[in-house]
């Protein structure tokens, strides 16, 4: 074992969180005593993490104490070697420390405690636990890392000034990304993204884009109301800002701000600091309200990048002027990468990182908007104890189970915009809407000019060339549209053609990109495993499924026409039968490249619909795997959680309100309570307002004093009075709340007042007689003639002729929504 740097963790010698409750893992001398506080024995746990999940050489471990052993008889052992000295009391039973220098692999720690002349005080005075450490550059559980990978530490900066500079050369063999050398001042020749430009003296190159951990200060100035490095903490400028905290406490608004590489991607970790704290590297966290945030962001993206930086989610002002300490990584970024397994590790091993540095705090919050909500539900499911409590805004419940509908969006409008474009019924976004399922009866209000002129050259386009156009509001500028056009728009060739991609600087990287796959499943790859042909297996299915059904239960359509986009709808091509996108993803328009709903990459019929165009069938591993990895939010969650969002409807915005109520729905199905979870709307018709989040951060702080004074109540008992369902204003003021506002939106009860104000709309799978939770990868399946005794079909009694239709549109049978997903594994 190398040697370790005695250090006393004084600033960690805090009560157990809710989450570190959690992390206890002890091993005594016997079995039995395992992972059991049984009172009179010595017991081990780790305040940082799991104790196979260590990282970056060191653990914070407390250590409890039986009343028969003082604390002076208590020595600790890593390996062999005596750390006794990093230990300091924390209560009166209890000691603290920072277990520095951990080996790579596994380490044992192992406690002991004996009176005068090493004599032992009775049985349970050893105690032992494997410490398991892992590089900081990762991976701890997510298998191999993605290669190639580009570098971006260089191109991130604050306020004109390098926030990391390049990244630390690892190699010598042209691999990964160029690092020049740098002048005495830190310049060197390099393009306006901060990488060496060809005249630049190379030194080596990086393939895994660490940093050099770097320790500043900024304030917030009164003359921008912006952030700026400060140079002096002992002499900040006249224009610091002051703010008061959640204590009380009037200060200069500064802030200690840490920025590194943890898991290969770019972090930052800020929080109030005093004036004149002498050294960055050792923080004084006295301004500090012992509240940690999760600072999480959204976006789509497949990897292949380390991730750009955000000023505003870095260094949000409004959480750290109360003393909140803010945590934020590029790796729990959407708009970086979609594997949410690398999200979450890099979460468990920043939040380790932050602990190790701060001490353990009094809980951990998480924010963030649509990926950053996704990621807030899924990380709860799969890491208990990562977050203590959830902001979820724009929320899903995961990002792979609205493939599902997304990947039927274009399907479905190139059926009405070239298939059938003769049908005049699909002019009328009030019929698309009732077999899409998404919004298509409120037109964009809020459409900016230049969105406005795109959408109006698009549809000229399709105008010109002879495609359905949809009839226009004459009250609004912009055609008519459903939301799977300026909503999900792109997001199919994104998640499913390996030729596209949207990955920037890919021709800095030396190694080159041969042989990648650009999808989000090959972006997943490590979960979701590998073809017969090579590619990642792909879960997206749509045997079975019977398109429009309710608008033909409802009358929308007749049996003919449903038959018809049934027949002729199609799925998508496997992963190595897909081509190069046509205009406008890629190429220059012309009649002959111009497909925007990707058809070059559909299974269609071969002659019109005489023959069924054949549907696309998932792959079962692909569909376990997203069970079993945790990619799919299931509900089995007992955090607080407050999922607010803006009412966005109108501008036909992807982030649908059904989405709060499917999460919903999957924590019902678990155990029937979902009293967990609050649900916020605040209107934005006809624009954004308010933010509900400086309220919902305050409701949160109340409920979560509340069960750590209360902690017998639960999350439910424990709920302050403001968390409730709501819906507010545009002014942020409270329209409704209570228990029944939402009623009718998952239950049979009339509309309630909240329901009554905000319309929810539906999706393709539902209207297609799925699940409102939806989910579903592989429908089972009934024969067509099963599913017209049942009734399926409404009012329509096929004739003998429909209904051999019926069965050659589908061979295997039809989508029986009343028995389980078949892709989901089964409970053993």
């Amino acid at each position: 074992m190398s040697s370790r740097v005695v250090r006393r963790a004084a600033a960690a010698a805090t009560a157990l969180s809710v989450a570190a409750l959690a992390l206890v893992a002890a091993e005594s001398a016997s079995a039995d005593d395992r992972g059991r506080h049984h009172g009179n024995r010595i017991e081990i746990s780790v305040l940082s993490g799991e104790p196979d999940q260590a990282s970056g050489g060191d653990a914070l471990v407390e250590i409890s104490l039986p009343k028969k052993i003082r604390p002076g008889d208590v020595r600790v052992k890593v390996d062999g070697e005596d750390v006794t000295d990093v230990f300091a009391p924390s209560t009166g039973r209890t000691l603290v420390g920072l277990v520095e220098g951990l080996d790579e692999g596994k380490n044992r720690l192992v406690v002991s405690a004996g009176g005068k002349g090493g004599r032992h005080a009775g049985r349970g005075t050893t105690a032992k636990l494997t410490l398991v450490n892992h590089p900081s550059s990762g991976p701890i559980f997510s298998g191999p890392q993605q290669q190639p990978f580009v570098c971006t530490t260089a191109r991130a900066r604050f306020d004109g000034q390098p926030l990391l500079g390049q990244p630390i050369v690892d190699n010598q063999d042209s691999f990964g990304i160029p690092v020049a050398a740098e002048g005495s001042d830190g310049s060197y020749p390099q393009d306006d993204r901060g990488y060496p430009t060809a005249d630049a003296d190379i030194v080596g190159w990086s393939g895994d884009c660490a940093a050099e951990t770097r320790y500043g200060y900024v304030y917030r100035s009164t003359t921008d109301n912006r952030f700026h490095w400060l140079v002096d903490p002992a002499n900040p400028p006249a224009d610091t800002a002051t703010t008061t905290t959640m204590d009380g406490e009037t200060v200069p608004f500064i802030v200690r701000w840490e920025r590194g590489t943890i898991n290969r991607f770019i972090y930052s970790i800020a929080m109030l600091a005093p004036v004149g704290e002498a050294d960055p590297t050792e923080p004084d966290d006295s301004l500090w309200n012992r509240r940690l945030v999760f600072s999480f962001q959204g976006g789509v993206a497949i990897g292949h990048t380390q991730g750009t930086t955000s000023d505003s989610a870095m260094l949000p002002a409004d959480l750290l002027k109360l003393g909140y300490g803010v945590m934020w990584s590029s790796g729990t970024r959407t708009s970086t990468h979609y594997n949410l397994q690398v999200g979450g590790e890099t979460a468990l091993m920043l939040k380790e990182h932050a602990v190790e540095t701060h001490g353990v705090p009094d809980y951990t919050v998480a924010v963030g908007g649509s990926g950053g909500a996704i990621q807030q539900y899924v990380y709860a499911q799969n890491h208990p104890g990562l977050i203590d409590a959830a902001i979820a805004q724009y929320s899903y419940p995961d990002m792979v189970t609205q493939v599902i509908h997304v990947g039927d969006c274009e399907l479905l409008e190139h059926y009405f915009d070239a298939t059938d474009r003769a049908n005049p019924k699909w002019k009328d976004p009030e019929v698309r809407q009732a077999i899409i399922g998404l919004n298509g009866t409120n037109f964009p209000k809020n459409l900016s000019a230049g969105d406005t002129a795109q959408w109006n050259q698009l549809y000229a386009a399709y105008a010109a060339l002879g495609y359905q156009v949809m009839d226009r509001d004459p009250a609004s500028p912009a055609p008519a549209l459903m939301e799977c056009k300026p909503g999900w728009f792109g997001l199919t060739p994104l998640a499913m053609n390996p030729t596209f991609t949207d990955v920037d600087d890919l021709d800095k990287l030396a190694q080159g990109v041969e042989g990648v796959e650009w999808t989000h499943w090959g972006d997943t790859v490590n979960i979701y495993g590998v073809d017969d042909d090579g590619y990642a297996r792909v879960p997206w299915d749509n045997v079975g499924v019977q398109y429009g059904l309710k608008a033909l239960t409802d009358g929308v359509i007749t049996p003919p026409e449903f038959l018809d986009l049934n027949a002729r709808v199609g799925g998508w091509k496997d992963s190595k039968d897909m081509v190069e996108e046509g205009f406008p993803f890629s190429g220059s328009f012309s009649p002959q490249n111009f497909d925007p709903w990707s058809s070059r990459n559909m299974k269609l019929s071969p002659d019109g619909g005489v023959t069924p165009a054949p549907r696309r069938e998932g792959d079962l591993d692909a569909m376990r795997a997203a069970y079993t990895s945790g990619m799919e939010f299931q509900g089995d969650v007992d955090i607080p959680i407050i999922d607010w969002r803006h009412y966005l409807e109108d501008d036909l915005d992807m982030h649908n309100t059904q989405q709060s109520f499917a999460s919903r729905q999957r924590m019902l199905n678990v155990d029937g309570d979902a009293s967990n979870q609050v649900i916020w709307f605040t209107d934005a018709r006809p624009s954004e307002q308010f933010d509900q989040t400086p309220m919902a951060f305050a409701v949160m702080d109340e409920w979560m004093r509340n069960i750590a004074d209360n902690p017998k109540g639960g999350v439910a008992d424990n709920k302050p009075s403001q968390a409730v369902d709501s819906c507010f204003a545009t002014d942020g003021s409270l329209i409704a709340a209570g228990r029944r506002v939402w009623d009718g939106v998952l239950t049979s009860r009339p509309a309630g007042e909240c329901t009554q104000k905000f319309p929810i709309y539906s999706s393709s799978r539902r209207v297609a007689g799925g699940p409102y939770e939806g989910g579903v990868w592989k429908c089972a399946l009934q024969p067509v003639d099963r599913a017209i005794r049942k009734g399926v079909y409404g009012a329509w009694r096929p004739t003998a002729a429909e209904s051999r239709r019926l069965a050659a549109v589908f061979p295997d049978g039809v989508c029986d929504f009343s028995k389980p997903d078949v892709g989901k594994p089964r409970r053993r």
